[in-house]
């Protein structure tokens, strides 16, 4: 199973230079069966990211650019009456994927956003009174842009902690940034293609994998600890709730599989620590202007709060 996982970073790495952290974490959050919102400034290949995982994955892809003026049923589908049966016939929205692309999922109004929790939930959307079940497997990557704030719809925490991480990008180092533009010019087109490495029955059998993965009692007891501490911090007033230390277990145990083991380590929960808990958590009024974050309270907690001795 880690040759398939390897091979699949390998084949995104083809498009997408650099980045292979965050695309380490984005593979093992769709092993763990969850999503993923990418939060970082605009032109960092997100959208990039989010396409080239799903090929090489051999999902359906399909992207839903989220707008102010956007409604619900731009995201689930709607009924729409047909004169030659003389009926209502329900016609699918962009929902109906195997990975969905919510761009700019900030833009968006709360209303719409909403639409989208049951999919997330549930892996399946309820219209008009009839529930439709979504395919399987099914996961959004949600992209949010963070310094523009015009024009935009904060998610409610209700949602953020519907996202299994969050994840940033981050700007390139000069010699990767050099390596993008020499890709560009090489292939002499602006489009991208990644053959796909597994398909949709061989990503189940992956997440199935992780479900076999072992955890023991003192990396179950470092996850709440880390959880629990979010919540006594001084900047913090609400701090991640059991779905947060959920979170931890749940992609320490699909970067086992990434790794080709069959156990965790206390340095995977340490790995995906920021990504699964710092979105969770709602800082004090006060702290604003001092400008710390969630990502810096959850950074701190892990130099203090004390784990299981391990090492790779």
């Amino acid at each position: 199973m880690a040759t398939a996982s390897e091979s699949v970073l390998d084949a995104v790495g083809e498009v997408v230079v650099g980045a292979r952290r965050t695309l380490r974490l984005a593979l093992a959050a769709v092993l763990a069966g969850g999503h993923v919102l990418l939060e970082d400034v605009p032109g960092l290949g997100k959208t990039l990211l989010a396409r080239s995982l799903a090929q090489a994955l051999g999902l359906e892809f399909r992207r839903l650019q989220c707008t102010p003026d956007m409604l619900p049923a731009d995201v689930t589908g709607s009924f729409l009456y047909d004169p030659s049966t003389r009926d209502f016939t329900f016609r699918q929205g962009p929902v109906f994927a195997g990975l969905l692309l919510a761009d700019e999922i900030n833009r968006t109004p709360p209303k719409t956003q909403s639409a989208l929790l049951e999919a997330m939930q549930e892996k399946q959307v309820t219209v008009e009174g009839r529930t439709f079940l979504l395919p399987r497997p099914f996961h959004v990557l949600a992209t949010a842009n963070p310094v523009e704030y015009e024009g935009t719809y904060p998610l409610p925490e209700a949602q953020l902690d519907r996202f299994l991480l969050r994840l940033d990008v981050g700007y390139p180092p000069a010699d990767e940034e050099i390596e993008v533009l020499r890709r560009r010019l090489a292939r002499q087109r602006e489009e991208t293609e990644v053959a796909p490495v597994v398909d949709a029955a061989g990503l189940a059998e992956l997440q199935a994998e992780v479900e076999k993965v072992a955890v023991d009692e003192d990396i179950l007891r470092y996850c709440v600890d880390l959880a629990a501490a979010t919540r006594a911090h001084p900047a913090v007033e609400v701090g991640a709730s059991p779905r947060g230390s959920l979170a931890l277990t749940l992609v320490a145990r699909a970067l086992s599989v990434v790794d080709g083991r069959d156990h965790v380590l206390p340095e995977d929960v340490k790995e995906c620590a920021v990504a699964a808990l710092a979105h969770r958590l709602v800082l004090r009024p006060e702290t604003w202007t001092s400008g710390l974050t969630g990502m810096q309270v959850v950074t701190e907690l892990l130099g203090k709060v004390p784990g299981p001795a391990s090492s790779r």
